[in-house]
């Protein structure tokens, strides 16, 4: 089994922290970044179209709740199942940067910035 650690590499496009991600960690996942069969992700998909490497770099929407293709109604479903909040997830990212956010996410071992 991994060791949680802090690495930006480790940073979803959509701004989970893969780095302390269940599957990640026990080693069933590479992360998002290393995935191959994850076509089924819009988020991901439209980070590769342009070239983000999260929507946190996105300069169409300024809120990520805007976008139908990470904020839609399965990802909504989700959030409140896995009490996930990955618009706060975004905001951290560009509030502190890559480094600092999987820093804080490895420091406080979570996957999400959690749902209030």
């Amino acid at each position: 089994m991994r060791d949680i650690i802090a690495d930006k590499n480790l940073v979803a496009k959509c701004g989970l922290y893969c780095g302390a991600c269940r599957a990640y960690l026990k080693e069933k996942c590479p992360g998002c970044a290393e995935a191959k069969n994850r076509g089924w992700c819009k988020t991901r998909s439209c980070c590769a179209e342009h070239s983000l490497a999260s929507c946190a770099d996105c300069t169409d929407f300024a809120d990520p709740k805007q976008c139908s293709r990470f904020y839609n109604f399965v990802s909504r479903f989700f959030g409140v199942v896995f009490r996930s909040d990955r618009p706060a997830c975004v905001a951290a990212i560009k509030t502190l940067g890559y480094d600092a956010y999987a820093a804080d996410m490895a420091t406080k071992k979570r996957q999400s910035v959690p749902r209030k």
